[in-house]
């Protein structure tokens, strides 16, 4: 049986370039287009054999013309088949993080730099159920392809291989080829659904900014941003243009931090799986965020500066779906 396996895998290999992912741009030549009849062309052969015995048995010239006619519209259909996938550029686009259970978005670029139209080719990831999206790509042009792909399990998830076909234009024969693009995408562990409230020690001014008591108003800023909609001096902004170039400005408070929350892995029961107490500290960290909550962060030997915004949610979401601990 392994002996099997081995010869099928070097089969792939070598017949239909089955290898590792391939990094940049990958043009698809003659030798990676694999053509071969479908199930109508196969009826049409059967037919046209039958037709060639039925000129021969009859002495039908007409028959032998109408055949051959017909047999040389189907090495026609070969031709334009073929052409219809070779030569194709495949490049891979950006990948967005996802939390588990969602699909990841990969986003794919077919470019035709030939000067005739490309059309019903079908593309998609090979695997049990996965769905076929069908594609048109212009002369000289670019079409995007975005594919989705079902996330379990947190961490690094790489695209699977990817199936291009087409009958186009007769579906008397079916071409296709292969690409296993050397992309991945990033899964954030899944959000804990009905996790407990924040950890948070001492109380939150209604501006979003500060401990009662411990911060004196000092001012206005420039906006940065990660600044909490609330901490916005809108008193000022209404009495500026900003459509007219003026800077949204927020207010700046001094003498205190600006909360005591702190997001610790260590102290979440250790009764609790690993995956749970991820999924909680994913939870934490968007409800802080939505809250416009400054947080601290610490997980194992990593420990990050009380902080807010995209920068500081995405460094603390990929430590929680790269971590390795028990």
């Amino acid at each position: 049986m392994q002996s099997m396996q081995s010869m099928r895998r070097w089969l792939d290999r070598w017949l239909f370039r089955l290898g590792d992912p391939e990094p940049g741009e990958v043009t698809l030549t003659q030798r990676r287009v694999f053509i071969l009849p479908s199930k109508a062309g196969l009826g049409f052969a059967v037919l046209l054999v039958v037709m060639f015995i039925g000129s021969i048995n009859y002495n039908l010239s007409l028959g032998f013309g109408l055949t051959f006619l017909i047999a040389a519209c189907a090495v026609i259909d070969m031709h334009l088949t073929f052409r219809n996938l070779a030569y194709l550029h495949l490049t891979p686009g950006r990948v967005l993080p996802v939390f588990a259970g969602e699909d990841a978005q990969f986003d794919l670029h077919v470019t035709d730099r030939r000067r005739y139209d490309r059309f019903a080719i079908w593309i998609g990831f090979i695997g049990p159920a996965m769905p076929l999206q069908a594609i048109d790509v212009g002369a000289a042009a670019t079409t995007q392809v975005i594919l989705g792909l079902p996330t379990v399990e947190r961490g690094w998830l790489a695209a699977p291989r990817i199936r291009l076909s087409t009958q186009f234009p007769l579906g008397l024969l079916r071409a296709w080829s292969y690409w296993h693009p050397e992309v991945r995408v990033l899964v954030y562990p899944g959000p804990e659904a009905d996790a407990p409230p924040l950890p948070v020690a001492g109380r939150f001014k209604t501006d979003g900014s500060g401990a009662a008591g411990n911060d004196d108003f000092a001012g206005i800023r420039v906006y940065q941003p990660g600044d909490s909609p609330r901490q916005l001096a809108w008193r000022h902004i209404a009495r500026t243009d900003v459509d007219a170039g003026a800077a949204l400005v927020s207010k700046h408070f001094e003498g205190g931090s600006a909360s005591d929350l702190v997001l610790d892995f260590d102290r979440l029961p250790r009764l609790l799986d690993v995956e749970i107490r991820l999924s909680r500290m994913a939870r934490w960290i968007l409800e802080a965020e939505s809250r416009g909550l400054v947080y601290g962060f610490r997980l194992g030997s990593m420990s990050l500066d009380p902080g807010i915004g995209p920068v500081h949610q995405q460094a603390c979401l990929r430590a929680l779906a790269l971590y390795e601990g028990h």
